[in-house]
């Protein structure tokens, strides 16, 4: 129930009046007005009753209601004290089961107070949820079910006072004005008085913080007090916390349905999950979209869909009446402070889809410490989330929101938030690289790099991978962003920080959209030592996707250019990734030559690393020819640099080749020895293609010494190529399976994967389809 003061403010408000000029009208003190209003005078004499009524031109039964009111005689909605006063539950409410069933479980087991501080973003559903809840929970409290609004987002009302709070709380359970006592304490006194030994649901909605809500909580067991706030309510002792997430796809789905109540429009279609999945999920918003389909019958879902898809500003579509999405979201940013505020205005900058607060404090330019409370402060607010510890997202709204915010801000000012967290992970995916690459560092095409004042210390290479793994997604977003924005030098060198990484644990899809990338930046910028480097790295990639054809055009373009520009490093850096794509195809003699080249380069410029990775290519080249000393050597000059370097991949590599030269020449326990080292330090390294490679060949190493356990070396493999799309080693794989099957007598199941693997080796264009080939006519003999 409202109090005199909740009564007045609402009047004048409705009356578009500020105190003063509703003071002024009255020919009353603003002090008078103000005090009324905030609770501190609980009643008016007669004739300030009349004077406020003839300012606030009152007629009829409002007058009567109001002055009756004024000199304490009713309870502010002019009728008898009520204690029954929750809004209608909503027909169409969905979802939050679980959470319905936390609340309930704890409705009748006694105890202390009972405290659910139900919390989320603008526009969750917070209040609806609280209020059907309430609904639920009613038969459990007999004395009543209160609601009362606080205030804390609500336009032109300031946040309930708690003195008013409590008189029209007691009011609400029969206490005349008159006997309601001056001061917060008394007040909560005779509050918890009141309701000793009571069964009352209390329903306090969207609170603006701990301390308004404390001084309203009943004292003694049996009551219920549900809260919906903004806020996670951390200082609020012995409350139990329910978070309110987005709904799920088929719960926004049959809300929108529902809700739009239109003739043959179903959950299942296209449109309707398309428009769920553009609302963010987020009931405010689907409500919204909902109404507009059902006000517009000649609309339909798949042009409501299509308009929303096209749309610069979602925002600006959902809003229904005077009501927004836009709004609601900007209610909680008006609560923040002015720090706050910049830095949610620059994280609608990030291109990317979460932020730590090392790139938080580069886009904001500001402290490490002060950005990570300022997040903090976001959080508390729902307006990020926290997927991972210290790692915070936006909802998809509210980051369209931050951004409408950013675009008001000065250009220049975007431009170096932009150019800061740019910098940021150019700096720190160099230093990750360094900790990763089995190469000397690029020559940057870039302007020269900063060094941010924060940055993570990548001190190990367990760091680094964890790093670039944690901000994979992101730098893929900073590349795109980089090109689009005029900075092709950061792209293409983000894009070859991160390609090592890329390549060593399987993401070769991203890895190849990434080279696009920073591909057509570098085109576009004119810059052929950029664009050299990308079709480097882009050729690598699409060697180990077995699409050869492709890896080899990119490569000879590459070579086409380091040769023209006189760098002798990336010529030789082509030269050894050619080399491998030519031994794939079956081209042994070009294979040799490149890779001779490359080694001979590579030592004139002192690059031992890039001699070791080429010696480790051409011992497999030498193998594969049936030179075996010569690839022993080669392998065993490699494995000597490699573990001298310290170079854990390396030196894996090399022993999974070793072990391959082994196993032909029947050295089966030096075999075993090297290729078991091999696939350790894979495992340790995280390298899963390195790993599928030397499980093929310890699976062929088995069935040579006929040693049991080629099978299950052959299906770890097969799992592994199949989860990284890694089509040669799965052909292996199956090839290895289907001579298993055929030596223990299933020749119908060895000839079936036999000819997938014939298949993949085809389709790749790899000469290994023929020694499948006369495998099968084999069988058929």
């Amino acid at each position: 129930m409202a109090s005199l003061g909740q009564l007045l403010r609402q009047l004048r408000i409705d009356a578009g009046l500020t105190q003063e000029e509703l003071a002024e009208a009255a020919s009353l003190s603003p002090r008078s007005i103000s005090d009324l209003e905030r609770g501190v005078s609980l009643t008016a004499r007669k004739e300030t009753a009349r004077l406020l009524a003839d300012a606030l031109h009152l007629a009829g039964s409002d007058r009567v209601a109001f002055e009756a009111v004024a000199r304490g005689r009713a309870p502010a909605d002019g009728v008898a004290a009520a204690t029954r006063t929750l809004p209608r539950d909503i027909a169409s409410f969905t979802g939050r089961e679980a959470e319905l069933r936390q609340i309930a479980a704890a409705a009748n087991t006694g105890g202390v107070v009972g405290i659910y501080a139900i919390g989320g973003m603008a526009g969750v559903g917070k209040t609806a949820f609280a209020v059907h809840a309430a609904h639920r929970l009613a038969p459990f409290f007999p004395d009543g079910q209160v609601f009362l609004q606080l205030h804390a987002h609500t336009p032109g009302h300031l946040p309930a006072d708690p003195a008013e709070a409590l008189a029209g709380l007691l009011q609400t359970i029969g206490v005349t004005a008159q006997r309601i006592p001056a001061g917060l304490e008394s007040r909560m006194g005779l509050w918890r008085d009141r309701l000793a030994g009571k069964k009352l649901l209390l329903l306090l909605d969207d609170a603006a913080d701990s301390e308004q809500i404390r001084p309203l909580l009943p004292g003694s067991a049996g009551c219920m007090v549900l809260v919906t706030s903004r806020r996670h309510l951390t200082a609020l002792e012995d409350a139990r916390a329910i978070s309110l997430d987005i709904l799920c796809c088929d719960e926004a789905a049959g809300l929108l349905v529902e809700l739009a109540a239109r003739p043959g429009l179903d959950r299942s279609d296209r449109a309707v999950a398309e428009i769920s999945r553009l609302c963010g999920y987020l009931p405010l918003a689907l409500g919204m979209l909902a109404r507009r389909l059902h006000h517009h019958p000649a609309w339909t879902a798949a042009d409501l869909a299509a308009e929303l898809a096209a749309a610069r500003d979602r925002l600006d579509l959902m809003h229904a009446e005077d009501a927004s999405v836009a709004a609601a979201f900007d209610l909680s940013y008006q609560d923040l402070t002015e720090d706050q505020q910049r830095l949610f205005r620059r994280l609608g900058l990030h291109p990317g889809t979460d932020v730590d607060a090392y790139a938080a404090a580069a886009l904001d330019d500001a402290r490490l410490a002060a950005t990570r409370r300022d997040l903090e402060g976001l959080y508390d607010r729902y307006l990020l989330t926290e997927p991972a510890r210290g790692r915070y997202r936006f909802h998809d709204l509210i980051r369209e929101h931050a951004r409408v915010l950013a675009a008001a801000d000065l250009p220049a000012e975007r431009d170096a938030a932009a150019g800061r967290l740019l910098n940021y992970y150019l700096f720190t995916s160099l230093a990750a690289d360094r900790r990763i690459a089995r190469r000397l560092p690029a020559v940057l095409a870039a302007e020269p790099v900063i060094r941010p004042e924060h940055a993570e210390d990548l001190a190990e290479r367990e760091d680094a991978v964890s790093w670039m793994e944690a901000e994979r997604l992101n730098l893929h977003a900073a590349v795109g962003y980089a090109a689009a924005c005029g900075r092709p030098g950061h792209a293409g060198a983000i894009a070859a920080a991160m390609h090592e990484f890329l390549r060593s644990h399987g993401h070769w899809d991203q890895a190849v959209a990434l080279h696009d990338a920073a591909l057509e930046a570098a085109r576009d910028a004119g810059d052929q030592l950029a664009e050299a480097r990308a079709l480097t790295d882009l050729g690598d990639i699409r060697y180990l996707s077995d699409d050869y054809r492709e890896a080899g055009a990119s490569l000879a373009r590459a070579l086409e250019l380091y040769r023209g520009l006189g760098d002798r490093l990336g010529e030789a850096s082509a030269l050894s990734a050619l080399g491998t794509v030519q031994q794939a195809t079956g081209d042994l003699p070009a294979a040799g030559a490149s890779l001779a080249q490359a080694i001979q380069l590579y030592r004139g410029l002192g690059d031992r690393l890039g001699e070791a990775n080429a010696l480790t290519d051409l011992g497999t080249v030498q193998c594969l020819g049936g030179e075996y000393p010569a690839a022993a050597a080669s392998q065993d000059r490699a494995l000597e640099v490699y573990r001298d370097l310290g170079d854990r991949l390396g030196e894996a590599n090399a022993l999974a080749d070793l072990g391959a030269v082994q196993c032909r020449t029947q050295e089966f326990p030096a075999a075993a020895a090297s290729l078991s080292r091999a696939l350790e330090l894979y495992r340790d390294l995280g390298d899963r293609s390195g790993e599928a490679e030397a499980l093929n060949n310890m699976g062929e190493l088995s069935l040579a010494s006929a040693v049991p356990g080629a099978r299950a070396c052959y299906e770890r493999a097969l799992t592994i190529s199949i989860g990284i799309a890694a089509p040669r080693e799965e052909a292996r794989a199956l090839e290895g399976i289907g001579l298993c099957h055929f030596q223990d007598g299933h020749s119908e199941q060895g000839a079936a994967l036999l000819r997938q693997a014939r298949a993949i080796y085809q389709r790749i264009g790899s000469p290994y389809a023929k020694r499948v080939e006369t495998q099968l006519r084999v069988d058929d003999v």
